[in-house]
């Protein structure tokens, strides 16, 4: 991954431009009620969050909004990201967090690493999830039969799902709709909650 390519012109074009941007905050508004109403549904509570990633910062305002009592780290790769929306610099490919968090939230990164940093930053946020992780990562599926490509970066690594699935299911159990869970938490799943192989609660 070059971080010089996530510069001014990146953040305006992806994040800040209306006719060009992925989501703006009201998208975001939408996944976080969603995300932070099925944990909780799910039996868990949100009060400490890593947001890996985090670009212009939408997710993490959404929280200081709605709420204020959890704690919220957000971090990015780009050095101009970090400057400009007030994150900490780090690279999650070579950063191995010493903290857990109930939730890590990973959305748009993984396809820009390459296959080895791509398995370290998996390996890594497993590590950094005591709870749920929300992940985005387009496959190269999407790109041919979901993703706008007037909307979305293209210059990433167009890997299968099942990559994925393999790397995250050392750390992680699949929930659904981008959520995931990790092995070792403590909540037990309904049968249809979560793929045959997982535990029943």
């Amino acid at each position: 991954m070059t971080t010089a390519a996530f510069d001014r012109a990146y953040f305006d074009r992806f994040y800040e431009e209306r006719a060009s941007r992925v989501h703006g905050k009201r998208e975001i508004a939408r996944l976080a009620r969603g995300v932070t109403g099925m944990i909780a549904w799910l039996g868990a509570e949100v009060r400490s969050v890593l947001d890996v990633g985090a670009g212009p910062g939408l997710l993490r305002d959404w929280f200081r909004r709605h709420r204020p009592g959890v704690r919220y780290t957000s971090t990015d790769v780009s050095a101009y990201a970090c400057e400009r929306y007030g994150h900490a610099l780090r690279d999650i490919a070579s950063w191995r967090p010493t903290e857990q968090f109930d939730l890590v939230v990973c959305q748009g990164v993984l396809p820009y690493l390459a296959d080895d940093a791509c398995a370290a930053a998996i390996d890594h946020l497993g590590s950094a999830a005591r709870g749920f992780l929300y992940l985005e990562a387009i496959t190269a599926r999407d790109l041919r039969e979901v993703c706008d490509l007037d909307l979305t970066d293209v210059a990433v690594h167009p890997r299968d799902g099942a990559w994925y699935r393999d790397r995250l299911g050392a750390s992680f159990r699949p929930v659904g709709c981008g959520l995931y869970y990790a092995r070792n938490g403590g909540l037990r799943f309904y049968e249809l909650e979560a793929p045959p192989e997982e535990p029943t609660r």
